[in-house]
């Protein structure tokens, strides 16, 4: 068994070395049933239960922090789809105007342009209507005349 601690120094006792440090540091030879190392123990156990309560204090923390995390990524991603689509609705909506807009634009010149080919298309055919009157009117007076000449001649 004595091969064994000197081989491993590693498994060595926390008591022995704390009587060794106490022995060191202030001169005081200690042992092992010395009340003073019973308060150590109680001490250690006090740091481990305390160890203990705030390692599971930090892990509910811990937990918290995440389901905040994640309700604040879910607000962020709401919050941002509600920005994208109310973005999409106001391009949707300007695109919407402007298109109206050209089409209007559109219609108005090319009204603009039918009323410059009409003018142009006004003059000749009232030149032609104004003809066709003269024929018309010439027409009628070459029938009277034809009919005064068939009355005189049958006369």
């Amino acid at each position: 068994m004595k091969a064994l601690t000197t081989v491993i120094p590693a498994m060595t006792d926390p008591v022995e070395e704390l009587i060794k440090e106490i022995a060191a540091s202030h001169g005081i030879a200690v042992s092992r049933d010395d009340p003073i190392l019973v308060l150590q123990t109680l001490n250690s156990r006090l740091m481990q239960d305390s160890a203990k309560a705030q390692q599971i204090q930090l892990d509910h923390y811990k937990e918290e922090l995440e389901n905040l995390a994640l309700r604040w990524g879910n607000d962020a991603k709401g919050k941002a789809e509600r920005i994208v689509n109310a973005s999409l609705a106001a391009s949707k909506e300007a695109m919407g105007q402007i298109l109206q807009e050209a089409a209007k634009a559109t219609a108005a010149s090319l009204r603009a342009e039918m009323d410059a080919a009409l003018a142009g298309v006004a003059a000749p055919i009232r030149d032609a209507r104004r003809i066709a009157m003269l024929n018309v009117v010439a027409s009628f007076i070459t029938l009277l005349a034809a009919a005064v000449a068939l009355w005189v001649t049958l006369q």
